[in-house]
């Protein structure tokens, strides 16, 4: 390693007195050429030679070593933080000190920098958060109001409703994924208690659009957080339920893996070429833009989430049969003890 640091020094200077190595050589052409036209002896010409490749060698061996330490000295000063400045300043030459205080300037004026965008960052985060809670308060008031209208367009104005509630929820949780030092509270969690919730949640949508759902007890207990497992099931239900217009969904544990979740649909499903890329963040494909639903922002999400939380997310469809996705829950890594 030493060695090839070295040749990779030698290299470098090599370069750098590219000028003098033609200066030098130059020098000893005309000193040639005037030898030969003056028809001075050969003999006192190679002397001359020699002697000033002997001087030239010894400025060289000075100038590399100058140059390896001054290398290195700002090898070092890459990796250095600020309060190791002033130390390098002291080492090197005078003419490399000035640039060296410029550069610890420098440095500090982007460590302010830094410091001020991360407040301001910080304060708009608090600000878009703040807003994402209040929004819910006129959300919950046009619920109650439609709970009690007999107009013919509540059920629309419902429908409705819940996707915006549903948008609110995305944008906050993908707030709340984005803070620094969120923690996930692992526990030993009842997957049917999470499903039904979610259902509840969602049975206006099943019941007005006429979306038949199977669903049975699984009686399986799970390691996750049961906030973010609830928030992860939702995301995949509201895809699914997004892109049924009739037909059923169907949730149920995989036999073939266990403590895996699957949410199956009879819906568009998706295209073959935009499988791979329906986790990417803002990828909606051709169906979610004919549709105009798709924001691209859901499954990102829920990809999200289920990482944090350790599971394994995966989705198989065949367009115009519907989309199986399947959440393996299963923990190598953990042992839960009852």
């Amino acid at each position: 390693m030493r060695s090839s640091f070295n040749r990779t020094i030698a290299r470098n200077f090599l370069s750098a007195i590219r000028g003098q190595l033609l200066v030098f050589f130059g020098m000893l052409f005309i000193f040639g050429l005037v030898y030969v036209l003056g028809k001075l002896p050969i003999g006192l010409f190679l002397y001359s030679v020699e002697l000033s490749a002997f001087l030239f060698g010894i400025y060289l061996i000075i100038r590399y070593i100058q140059y390896a330490e001054r290398y290195k000295t700002i090898e070092a000063f890459h990796t250095a933080d600020l309060s190791r400045v002033v130390e390098l300043s002291e080492a090197v030459h005078s003419t490399d000190r000035l640039y060296l205080q410029k550069i610890a300037f420098l440095l500090e004026e982007l460590k302010e920098k830094e410091q001020t965008h991360l407040v301001r960052q910080a304060d708009q985060l608090d600000y878009f958060t703040l807003w994402l809670h209040q929004i819910k308060t006129p959300i919950s008031a046009i619920s109650l109001l439609t709970q009690s209208s007999m107009a013919k367009e509540a059920k629309q104005i419902s429908q409705e409703l819940l996707r915006l509630e549903d948008y609110t929820h995305m944008a906050l949780n993908y707030v709340k994924l984005e803070e620094t030092g969120s923690e996930m509270d692992l526990a030993s969690i009842d997957l049917d208690e999470v499903i039904k919730s979610a259902i509840k949640k969602y049975s206006i949508l099943f019941i007005y659009n006429g979306i038949k759902l199977h669903y049975g007890p699984l009686q399986l207990k799970v390691l996750s957080d049961g906030k973010w497992l609830q928030n992860l099931i939702e995301q995949l239900l509201s895809n699914s339920l997004k892109y049924t217009a009739s037909g059923s969904i169907a949730i149920y544990a995989d036999p073939s893996q266990p403590q895996t979740l699957v949410i199956e649909d009879t819906g568009i499903g998706i295209r073959p070429e935009d499988l791979p890329k329906v986790f990417n963040k803002g990828y909606s494909g051709l169906n979610g833009r004919l549709h105009e639903k798709s924001t691209g922002l859901g499954l990102f999400l829920a990809q999200k989430i289920a990482q944090r939380l350790g599971h394994t997310l995966s989705i198989q469809s065949e367009l115009g049969k519907g989309t199986r996705v399947s959440i393996r829950m299963a923990r190598e890594d953990y042992t839960d003890f009852d």
